[in-house]
């Protein structure tokens, strides 16, 4: 018994079918990946820090969006849908459609069990390949964590972490900053037993 081969989609199949979708999906080396929901938690951190980054940003060069915005990373082919991106100057897309941006200056995740391991290790890698990208944000929802990683001149990419809720993130390539209690703002974490 033979299988049938894979069909393997182009980029121009994967946009022609997302823009009629309902749903999300990613795209990666001819593969269509559909996006699971998320839970109240991780929805309630996105809208959290981009709403404060999108009131904090107002007036500059810089603008938040949440995760409806597909990114492309040009050098490796990923499209992908962060859950905050922040684009500074004007942006620039990958076609006439004006919905993939190509130049994203920070982009934050938020940890779930099941992206957990993409989001720090592969995905990132993608991530660290576009020249825009100055800053890449992880937020745990379990408890209170963000990591954030700022590229420095050399390339090298320098970690911070906050834990506490009073601890305020310094973003610098945006020229803003939160605090964890704006980020977690009414989230409850479960007590340990």
């Amino acid at each position: 018994m033979s299988s049938q081969p894979k069909h393997a989609v182009t980029p121009e199949e994967y946009l022609a079918a997302e823009r009629q979708a309902t749903q999300k999906h990613e795209y990666y080396g001819g593969e269509v990946f559909a996006m699971s929901g998320a839970s109240f938690a991780h929805v309630a951190i996105v809208a959290n820090l981009t709403g404060h980054l999108f009131a904090g940003l107002q007036g500059g060069p810089c603008r938040a969006f949440s995760s409806d915005l597909r990114v492309k990373v040009s050098r490796t082919g990923l499209y992908t849908y962060p859950d905050v991106v922040v684009v500074c100057g004007p942006p620039q897309f990958d076609d006439e459609h004006d919905d993939t941006l190509l130049n994203p200056r920070l982009i934050a995740e938020v940890l779930s069990p099941s992206t957990e391991t993409y989001d720090r290790g592969k995905k990132f890698a993608h991530y660290r390949t576009l020249d825009s990208l100055k800053e890449y944000l992880l937020i745990a929802q379990d408890q209170a964590r963000v990591e954030q990683y700022i590229r420095q001149s050399s390339g090298d990419w320098l970690l911070h972490e906050a834990t506490q809720m009073e601890d305020t993130i310094r973003l610098p390539s945006v020229e803003s900053e939160f605090t964890l209690s704006d980020v977690y703002d009414k989230i409850q974490f479960d007590q340990p037993p």
